[in-house]
């Protein structure tokens, strides 16, 4: 006797997948006189009036027939309840599956053979063979009955078979009505029984999501949005986008308004968020509507429909703005104490290390003091004072523009530049005390004025546009390096904000016969960030033609890809938009063709996790090429762009990346940490670090190079104490290398970055919002170190500064609702994942209580620790509004 057919061995005849146990007996006589004295009496006795119950459903008297299908109806439905194994009516109908079967094709049309429907219906849980689809064919000749009454196993039975069966249907595009109707069924007592996640699997099955809007309610929409949006990081496009159409419009339905704000925020879509701002009358959540704006980093312009009063207009226009930004950072750095300037030797901590090092570090090489230079802007960032440039000029150590000449020619640039890093988001004092650089004579230190201009207003938004009207007259000014600082600077202060004024004074350098080359390649980066993820075929145009009218020597050099990395910025994130571009760029110079076409792909694509196209750039890295061929870097750069939108994604590409280590080529090898540095930024996840650590003390000293930067950015802003030893370590290792040593100093910069207050990031609202310009300031940065050597070890090393886009304090700062700060308790710990689960699961896990305002650490939350206040957003990042709670008693 075959055991598949033993019916007790049936071990959760809930799954549908397990087809052998689906096999009508063969020779039930053998078997029953083996089981008859197994059972106990009540089972006997169940399983005789059962066999009783199909007789008499085959008695010509349709009034027998009625009662025995009543009863045998009523015994199944009472045994639905077990979860683990077949319910015995059931287990003892199998037998007769086949008899009723075959009596039921006989039967004339009545309700009897609804009835008669129902029951086979449901047997046929247990007992039709795989792929048959009887359950669901029973049930759609059986009664209209409600569904549910057969319990939730059948439910998810038929929603299995209404998938498959639906397939099937549109391939021969066969009508689908009835199956419609008993999908609404469906969805409906799903809803009603809290399990959300598996109506909404199914109406993605039939295509058919719109259905959700009618059936979900107050209690159930958010973890029906909650698990749409989280679902739609593995959808395929255009089936993400709709899905998030959806959730937007049940949020809006419920009046969810900070959720469909950032859904809107998503889909990069205006209108939506125009609607947000004029569905909602409160003023209150407007303001915090224009700091999740803020941090997003877009322009927007409110109206008179979005706000009608003029005041409160110029109110939220401000927190748009960002304008209180530098205010909101200097009271999180006054609460954790670190407003004391920190000097380089501070963070070198030299006196840790062996006495080798230190004694040769007395003289003062240019290289030495340009690195000082860097860590000093990045540690003191946005704090507006330091100890190296903004020294008061008459205190006894002289003027403060001592440290400005004990830099080289280029030096200086960056060293003037640093001073509007230090001041960051305060423009009205940055301004102030940059003026003096514009009277100097020197053309380097006018051009770090410039660039210094430009970042202090990166991210702030002004209505009398400073930037504009001090940077706009160097555009054309005879010296490159004075022309380069403008148009970075107008680059950085821009991002996003696609300026057409701009755009008329950068497109004509472009396309200018007499223009050098590095003017040419800043001018098309800049209006890439200016235009980033726009689309603008304009911009585009420009672009085109300033590659294909560069010549063969110049498309060897180092600086001709920021050209494709320009026109790539126009399409950051915007998926198919690039493929016309892409068309284009086939007709380039072979030398540039296939960089430029990873770059676009890798820029298209970047954030959305699409798994086709990783594929196509790990095809790519996978070829073995001689020497001479560059495209295989951007491509290794694409590959960590389009994995990161989720956590899932950076741990496979990890692995990859690991493969490639291993048989890759040179150039691979190159791009390698950089990838993960990208991947990890300002996350120092612990085996990334250690596959750093272990390639910065590579042969290839390109590797070691970027491994330093990458271990750099991975510790952004995170004071992580394991990489700052790895990091003094390497200093001593490396203290004969000046360049090598450079990179190491740069990457204590960064760990330190704004003594450990801001992040790298370029996600957002719990990793849901990608920051275009962020993106494009991080990635401009590391094309620029795929070739270390000529553009940051050379005389652009103030492309470092492109990653001000990318600053940001990873802080969460509570104000009331007149938007002064106000210290609340707060739990913060381990963000968990709790899409779907039941109940109402923890959403921190190993949580400390402090008051706020309070730091998040990459993968942290928090939550508030009081009753008395409620916030205005359910993310609490950023600025949060706070208002009082009117039902709130003290204890």
């Amino acid at each position: 006797m075959a055991p598949t057919q033993d019916p007790n061995s049936v071990g959760g005849g809930a799954k549908q997948d397990e087809a052998s146990l689906k096999v009508p007996s063969k020779d039930p006589k053998k078997k029953d006189e083996k089981k008859e004295e197994d059972l106990s009496e009540e089972d006997l006795e169940l399983k005789q009036n059962l066999e009783l119950y199909v007789e008499r459903v085959q008695d010509p008297n349709p009034e027998l027939q009625k009662a025995a299908l009543e009863s045998m109806r009523q015994e199944i439905r009472a045994s639905t309840s077990s979860m683990t194994s077949v319910p015995k009516p059931l287990k003892f109908l199998r037998p007769h599956y086949g008899i009723l079967k075959a009596f039921h094709v006989t039967m004339a049309d009545s309700d009897l053979k609804k009835y008669l429907s129902d029951i086979l219906s449901v047997l046929a849980l247990t007992m039709s063979a795989e792929g048959e689809r009887e359950s669901l064919g029973y049930r759609l000749i059986g009664t209209e009955g409600d569904i549910g009454s057969w319990g939730h196993e059948y439910v998810r039975n038929l929603a299995g078979e209404i998938a498959q069966e639906y397939t099937k249907r549109q391939s021969e595009e066969a009508p689908i009505d009835d199956l419609m109707e008993l999908v609404q069924q469906i969805v409906a007592f799903h809803m009603k029984h809290n399990a959300e996640t598996e109506a909404v699997d199914l109406l993605m099955d039939v295509e058919d999501l719109d259905l959700l809007l009618e059936h979900v309610d107050k209690t159930n929409f958010k973890r029906t949005c909650n698990y749409l949006t989280s679902a739609a990081k593995y959808l395929p496009g255009p089936d993400d986008m709709l899905v998030l159409d959806i959730s937007y419009m049940i949020y809006m339905k419920f009046e969810e308004y900070p959720n469909a704000l950032q859904i809107a925020l998503f889909l990069d879509n205006t209108q939506y968020v125009k609607q947000v701002f004029t569905s909602c009358a409160d003023l209150l959540r407007k303001k915090q509507f224009c700091y999740m704006i803020a941090r997003h980093g877009i322009t927007f312009d409110l109206d008179d429909e979005m706000v009608a009063d003029e005041d409160d207009r110029e109110a939220l226009q401000d927190i748009v703005n960002n304008t209180k930004l530098s205010e909101g950072y200097l009271t999180l750095a006054r609460d954790i104490e670190v407003m004391e300037a920190k000097t380089p030797e501070d963070i070198y901590k030299a006196h840790l290390l062996d006495g080798r090092a230190s004694s040769g570090a007395s003289v003062d090489s240019a290289r030495q003091n340009l690195a000082a230079t860097f860590v000093n802007a990045f540690v003191n960032a946005g704090f507006g004072q330091d100890k190296l440039m903004t020294v008061p000029s008459d205190s006894t150590t002289g003027s403060s523009g001592n440290w400005l000449f004990k830099n080289k020619e280029h030096g200086k640039t960056s060293a003037a530049a640093s001073l509007g890093m230090i001041q960051l988001w305060d423009v009205d004092s940055g301004l102030s005390q940059l003026d003096k650089y514009f009277h100097s004579n020197d053309n380097p230190i006018i051009a770090g004025a410039l660039l210094g201009v430009g970042i202090v207003n990166c991210g702030i938004k002004n209505d009398c546009d400073p930037a504009l009207a001090l940077l706009g007259d160097y555009i054309d000014k005879e010296d490159s390096s004075v022309r380069i600082g403008a148009i970075m600077g107008l680059g950085i202060s821009y991002a996003g904000s696609q300026n057409d004024q701009i755009r008329s004074k950068l497109s004509p350098i472009l396309n200018d016969a007499k223009a050098p080359l590095d003017v040419i390649a800043f001018a098309s980066l800049s209006l890439g960030m200016i235009y980033v993820g726009s689309c603008n075929e304009e911009v585009a145009q420009s672009i085109i033609f300033a590659l294909m009218d560069r010549s063969e020597a110049e498309l060897g050099d180092a600086l001709t890809r920021f050209l494709p990395l320009g026109l790539g910025l126009l399409y950051l994130g915007k998926q198919e938009s690039v493929e016309a571009t892409a068309e284009v760029s086939k007709t380039f110079n072979e030398k540039i063709r296939k960089y430029c076409d990873m770059t676009l792909l890798s820029c298209a694509y970047a954030g959305t996790g699409n798994v086709l196209k990783v594929q196509d750039l790990l095809a790519q890295c996978g070829e073995h090429l001689e020497k001479g061929d560059i495209h295989q870097g951007p491509a290794v750069l694409g590959l960590a762009m389009v994995a990161m939108s989720e956590e899932l994604g950076i741990d496979m590409e990890i692995r990859s990346l690991e493969r490639m280590l291993q048989y890759g080529e040179q150039n691979i090898r190159r791009a390698v940490p950089l990838a993960l540095g990208l991947l990890c930024i300002s996350n120092p996840k612990v085996t990334v670090m250690d596959t750093l650590s272990r390639l910065s003390h590579d042969t290839d000293s390109e590797v070691a190079m970027a491994a330093v930067i990458s271990l750099g950015l991975i510790g952004a802003g995170t004071n992580n104490a394991r990489i700052a030893g790895m990091l003094r370590n390497l200093s001593s290792y490396y203290y004969k290398d000046a360049s090598l040593l450079f990179c190491v100093r740069i990457a204590q910069g960064l760990v330190h970055m704004g003594k450990g207050l801001l992040t790298l990031s370029p996600f957002h609202s719990e990793r849901f919002l990608l920051s275009p310009t962020a993106l494009a300031g991080i990635v401009t940065l590391l094309h620029a170190c795929l070739d270390m050597k000529p553009i940051i070890l050379g005389k652009y090393h103030y492309v470092l500064y492109f990653l001000v886009l990318a600053m940001q304090p990873r802080m969460m700062l509570t104000v009331d609702e007149n938007l002064k700060p106000l210290s609340v308790p707060v739990r913060v710990g381990q963000a968990v994942d709790v899409v779907g689960q039941a109940g109402r699961p923890k959403t921190i896990t190993g949580f400390q209580t402090h008051s706020t305002p309070v730091l998040l650490a990459a993968g942290e939350r928090a939550e508030l620790a009081t009753d008395k206040y409620i916030p205005l957003s359910p993310i609490l990042e950023g600025f949060i509004i706070l208002k009082e709670n009117p039902d709130y008693r003290e204890e």
